[in-house]
C-alpha cells in the first residue's frame, strides 16, 4: 500500500510540473503511454494529442476512487458560516465590543476608580460596565449560535453516494471530492458537481439558479455524451474517468477543465458543471461527480466572512459620546486649574490634608492640578450614560426576535418562508432608502418575451404597438387604438409570439421583393440556439426548454413562420420548412451542427457551423446590433443604413433587440478553422480567451439578414411604483444590458 500511495504522489507531482503522466494501474495497463483521441466540434473531425496540463495550478481528480485522491487532502464538504468559534469568541468580541467609544472611554473610568484618586468606589463603574459587555456578548453568542445551528442543519443534509454498486445516503459533510452522487428532483446540489447522466433523454437536466443570480427561469445543463449511460448504480460503479481541471476560484460562470475517459480526451465546459446552492428541477433525478467541495466551491468562495456591521446610528452615537467627553474634558480642565490656582493652606477646615500625598499640597500646584484633573472626570463621568448603550442593545435584540422574524407581511406563505434577521446591529437602517439600483428585465418586465415585430431585408413587419409606445402617445396627448377585434385573420398570439402582419404570415413572405432573404431569416431563428424541444412533435403541442426566454420566443417565431424546429441531436437540428414551391408541403430538413459558439456577456453574441443536406457549411450569427455591425462583410450600405433606423424604432418602443447575420463557408476554411477550435477547446489555461480569439477568425464577412424585436411587458403597478418613489426623494437606477433608447422609453413606460 505504501507503494503504491508513493507512486501516485509522483504521479501527482509530475502533473504539477506540466508533465503528461496519466494514472495507470493493474486495470489500465499502458495508460500512459497511450494517445487520446478527442472528438469535438460535431462534425467527425478527430485531434489525437497528449493532455498537456499547461499550467502548474491544475487539479487532478480521479472518480470514484477516494484511494487515489487521498494523498491530495482536498478540503472536506463541511462549511461554516459562523462569526466566532470557541477560542475566538472572548478575545474577538471583547474587541468589537471595544471599537465602541463608549466602551473605551468606561474602560478607563473603571481603571482610574480602582487609583486611591477616585472619590467613588470602583463598584459603582466595573459592575455596569460589566453588565453592559456581558449583554452584548450574550446578544452575539445568541446570533451566531443561530448561525451554527443553520450550517448544522445543512452539513448534515442526506445525499445519495455510490458505495460499491448501489447508492447509500450520506451526509453532505462527509462528501469527498470524486465522490458519484445522485440528486434527486427539487434537491439541492451538496457541492460543485460535473454532470454525467440524466434519466431525461439526450443527458440534459433542468436546474434553477435562484440561490445564486436570483433568475427564476430555467437553466439547461446537458451531460457529455460519452457519459450518458452511468444512471443506474451498477453501471456508475464502473466510471473510472480522469478530471483535469482548474483550480477553485469564485468564477460562478466560467469553468475550464478536461475529462479522460477511454483514453479520450474530452473538453468540459460550464454547461456540465452544476454548482452548489442550486437545486434540480424537472428531472427525476441525475448522477454528477463531485469537483470542489466545502469553503472550495464557487458559491462559498464568493461569500465572505461575517462582516463587523456598525449602523449609522451607532456611528452618531460614538461622535455624539466624543463631543459630550470634549465637553467633560472642558469641565474637567477648568475644574482642574481652579483647584491649582486657589488652593491655600487657609482652607484647612476642609480636612485636605488627609487625602492623597501631594494632592492638594499648596506647595506643588501642578500637581495638585494634574491629580484633580482625574479625580474630576471620574466625578463628572456619568455625564456620558452607561445605560445607553445596553437599552439599544436589548431594543435591536427584541426588534429581531420578536417583531422582524414574526411579522405576518414578510412571511412567504409558497415557500413557508419567515422572515429572518442574521443579526440586529443594522435595524435602524431599515426604511433608510436613498438611492434603488434595480435590474429590469423580470424586476421592472415581467420576463415574459414575446416576438413582436422584425426587420428582414431592410422592411419591417409588425403591426402591433407595444405598451411604451401607448405611454408616450398619451404623455403627448395622442390617443390611440389597439382594439384586439382589429387583428388580421393571420395574427398568432401565444406563449413567446405575439406577431401580426398579413405580408409574412401563413407562407405569404414568399411574394415578397425578397424571399431569399426571409428564408435565411427563419432559418437562422430555427437553427442558431441551444433551445431543446419537450413533448409531441407537432407546432400544437411541443414546448420549448431555453436559458432564456428570448431564445424560446425566437424559435416559437420560427415555427409561426413555417420553419418549425423540432428535433435536437448531440449533432443534429431536424427543422421541418414550408419553403418549398408548392403551399402546404413541408420538408423536414436535418441541419448538422458543426460547432456552437456560445453566447456570453462578454461575446455578446452566438453561432452556429451547420452542415446542409447538400454538404454546404454556413455560419448563423445572431447577438447585438453593435457586436454584429462591427463583423460586417463591406457593402451593402442600404440595408445597413436601414436596419441601423429600424433598431432605433423598435428601442425606442422598449423592444430588445437582435441582429441577423450569416456567412457561406469552404471545406477548406472550415478545416483550417476548426483544427484551432479543438486545441483552444482543449486548453487548461485561458480557454475562454483562447475560444474568443478563434471565434474572431471565422465571425467576420458576415452578411445582414435582419433584426428582431422583442417585447418584455412591465410588470402590473410599476409606473405607480416608480412615481411614489420618485415622489419620496428615492433616486432609481436601472441596471440593464439593452439599448440605451430601449432603457430611457421603458423608464418612461
Amino acid at each position: 500500500m505504501s507503494s503504491r500511495i508513493k507512486e501516485m504522489v509522483r504521479v501527482a507531482t509530475a502533473r504539477l510540473g506540466g508533465e503528461p503522466s496519466p494514472r495507470a494501474g493493474p486495470s489500465q495497463p499502458g495508460r500512459a503511454e497511450s494517445s487520446r483521441t478527442a472528438r469535438l466540434g460535431g462534425g467527425g473531425a478527430s485531434l489525437r494529442r497528449q493532455p498537456q496540463p499547461q499550467a502548474p495550478t491544475v487539479r487532478t481528480i480521479y472518480c470514484n476512487d477516494r484511494e487515489a485522491n487521498a494523498p491530495v487532502a482536498y478540503k472536506g464538504n463541511s462549511v461554516s458560516t459562523t462569526k466566532y468559534s470557541v477560542l475566538t469568541f472572548l478575545p474577538k468580541g471583547l474587541f468589537e465590543q471595544f471599537r465602541r467609544v463608549a466602551n473605551l472611554y468606561f474602560l478607563m473610568i473603571s481603571i482610574l476608580s480602582t487609583t486611591p484618586i477616585s472619590p467613588v468606589h470602583p463598584v459603582t463603574n466595573v459592575v455596569p460596565l460589566s453588565l453592559v459587555l456581558l449583554v452584548s456578548l450574550i446578544k452575539e453568542a445568541f446570533e451566531d449560535w443561530k448561525r451554527f445551528q443553520n450550517d448544522m442543519s445543512i452539513n448534515n443534509a442526506h445525499v445519495d453516494v455510490l458505495q460499491g454498486q448501489k447508492w447509500e445516503s450520506s451526509p453532505w459533510k462527509r462528501l469527498q471530492v470524486g465522490d458519484i452522487v445522485r440528486i434527486k428532483q427539487d434537491s439541492y446540489f451538496p457541492a460543485d458537481l460535473l454532470f454525467l447522466s440524466s434519466t431525461n433523454a439526450d443527458g440534459v437536466c433542468y436546474i434553477e439558479t435562484a440561490n445564486l443570480d436570483g433568475e427564476t427561469n430555467l437553466k439547461i445543463r446537458k451531460a457529455l455524451e460519452k457519459t450518458w449511460d452511468y444512471v443506474l448504480p451498477e453501471k456508475a460503479s464502473e466510471f473510472k474517468g480522469e478530471i483535469q481541471c482548474e483550480q477553485p476560484n469564485n468564477s460562478l460562470y466560467t469553468f475550464t477543465g478536461n475529462l479522460i475517459v477511454d483514453k479520450q480526451t474530452i473538453p468540459i465546459s460550464p454547461n456540465q458543471i452544476l454548482l452548489r446552492g442550486c437545486s434540480l428541477r424537472n428531472t427525476e433525478y441525475i448522477v454528477a461527480v463531485v469537483i470542489f467541495t466545502g469553503h472550495e466551491t464557487k458559491v462559498m468562495m464568493n461569500s465572505m466572512n461575517v462582516p463587523s456591521k456598525r449602523s449609522t446610528l451607532e456611528k452618531k452615537l460614538d461622535k455624539l459620546i466624543l463631543a459630550l467627553f470634549a465637553t467633560l474634558f472642558t469641565m474637567c480642565v477648568i475644574g482642574a486649574i481652579g483647584s491649582g490656582v486657589f488652593i491655600n493652606e487657609k482652607y484647612f477646615y476642609l480636612g485636605l490634608r488627609g487625602r492623597v500625598e501631594d494632592q492638594f499640597n499648596p506647595k506643588n500646584r501642578l500637581v495638585v492640578t494634574i491629580l484633580t484633573m482625574f479625580t474630576l472626570i471620574t466625578l463628572y463621568s456619568t455625564i456620558i450614560p452607561i445605560s445607553l448603550y445596553v437599552s439599544i442593545e436589548m431594543i435591536k435584540f427584541i426588534q429581531c426576535a420578536q417583531f422582524i422574524n414574526n411579522d405576518l407581511n414578510m412571511y412567504h406563505a409558497e415557500s413557508n418562508t419567515p422572515a429572518l434577521a442574521r443579526t440586529s446591529n443594522l435595524n435602524e437602517e431599515l426604511g433608510q432608502v436613498e438611492y434603488i439600483f434595480s435590474d429590469k428585465t423580470g424586476t421592472l418586465t415581467r420576463n415574459l418575451m414575446e416576438f413582436f415585430k422584425c426587420s428582414i431585408g431592410g422592411e419591417i413587419y409588425g403591426t402591433g404597438i407595444t405598451e411604451i409606445e401607448k405611454g408616450g402617445a398619451e404623455r403627448a396627448g395622442v390617443r390611440i387604438d389597439d382594439d384586439e377585434d382589429k387583428r388580421s385573420a393571420t395574427a398568432v398570439h401565444e406563449k413567446g409570439f405575439n406577431f401580426d402582419d398579413t405580408r409574412i404570415m401563413r407562407g405569404a413572405w414568399r411574394n415578397e421583393p425578397n424571399p431569399e432573404a426571409c428564408m435565411e431569416f427563419f432559418r437562422c431563428l430555427a437553427i442558431c440556439h441551444t433551445v431543446l424541444p419537450e413533448g409531441e412533435e407537432t407546432p400544437e403541442k411541443i414546448t420549448y426548454q431555453a436559458a432564456s426566454p428570448d431564445e424560446a420566443a425566437l424559435v416559437a417565431a420560427a415555427k409561426n413562420f413555417g420553419f418549425f424546429f423540432y428535433r435536437r441531436t448531440p449533432t443534429t437540428v431536424m427543422v421541418r420548412e414550408s419553403h418549398v414551391d408548392r403551399m402546404g408541403s413541408m420538408q423536414d430538413v436535418a441541419y448538422e451542427i458543426l460547432n456552437v459558439l456560445e453566447f456570453n456577456s462578454t461575446r455578446k453574441r452566438q453561432s452556429v457551423v451547420c452542415r446542409f443536406p447538400n454538404g454546404k457549411l454556413v455560419l448563423y450569427c445572431k447577438g447585438a446590433d453593435n457586436v454584429i455591425y462591427e463583423r460586417l462583410a463591406d457593402g451593402n450600405y442600404d440595408i445597413k443604413k436601414t436596419s441601423r433606423e429600424h433598431l432605433e424604432q423598435f428601442g425606442s418602443a422598449g423592444l430588445r433587440t437582435l441582429c441577423l447575420a450569416y456567412r457561406d463557408l469552404s471545406m477548406d476554411q472550415y478545416k483550417s478553422w476548426n483544427e484551432k477550435f479543438v486545441q483552444a477547446k482543449s486548453s487548461l489555461r485561458d480557454r475562454d480567451k483562447k475560444l474568443d480569439e478563434v471565434a474572431e477568425l471565422i465571425e467576420k464577412d458576415l452578411i445582414l439578414i435582419g433584426c428582431t424585436a422583442i417585447e418584455d411587458k412591465l410588470q402590473e403597478g410599476v409606473p405607480a411604483c416608480i412615481e411614489t418613489l420618485s415622489a419620496a426623494g428615492i433616486k432609481i437606477w436601472v441596471l440593464t444590458g439593452d439599448k440605451m433608447e430601449t432603457a430611457i422609453n421603458i423608464a418612461y413606460g
